[in-house]
């Protein structure tokens, strides 16, 4: 590998120290990781999927990317798990297991859903068949409710869209998510 001068920064200093440490010690090799692979856990430490990515996201002046070209915040272990719950058309797949990922994965819900429009529960239900791929809406609609990020009136007839912030986490899992599925988009005859 050729030596080139690769400078980056990261966004917050304290999340990509955290991932990376995350990152080395999930490894399950007893010895320290090879250079190729130090670099790709750097990588993707700063939101990239791997050294090659980065280095193409840096090919492009900075003030010529768009906010959907510029590194994301890296995903955490949790994040990781809840794109992983998803498959490449963007459905929810399976319910997860873990509370902290069933809460991160209903952010992904949340954005199919226009602000300050009023929903019936037929429409509501309609969207979320759409939005996932194991047949249970209701569960979805319930819990996008107890995650207060969906409201009703008491008696179904009507439901709405909150307005809420994603965490950083959260916020990392939906870049994740659309960057998925432009890249879909992208794919010839897709």
């Amino acid at each position: 590998m050729s030596r080139e001068a690769v400078s980056f920064v990261v966004p917050d200093l304290s999340t990509f120290a955290r991932t990376l440490a995350r990152s080395l010690a999930e490894r399950d090799a007893g010895s320290p990781p090879g250079h190729v692979e130090m670099l790709n856990l750097i990588a993707r430490a700063s939101g990239h999927r791997n050294v090659q990515a980065l280095r193409a996201s840096l090919r492009v002046p900075a003030a010529a990317r768009t906010a959907e070209d510029r590194p994301s915040l890296p995903l955490t272990p949790h994040a990781r798990k809840a794109l992983q719950q998803f498959d490449r058309h963007g459905r929810l797949v399976r319910w997860p297991n873990k509370f902290s990922v069933q809460r991160l994965a209903m952010w992904a819900l949340w954005t199919l859903f226009e602000p300050r429009r009023v929903y019936t529960e037929k429409e509501v239900n309609a969207v979320l068949r759409e939005a996932n791929s194991f047949g249970d809406h209701v569960t979805l609609r319930r819990e996008l409710i107890d995650h207060r990020l969906l409201a009703r009136k008491s008696d179904g007839s009507e439901y709405w869209k909150l307005p809420a912030r994603p965490d950083a986490e959260a916020r990392a899992l939906l870049a994740a998510w659309r960057a998925r599925q432009r890249e879909r988009a992208a794919e010839p005859g897709a």
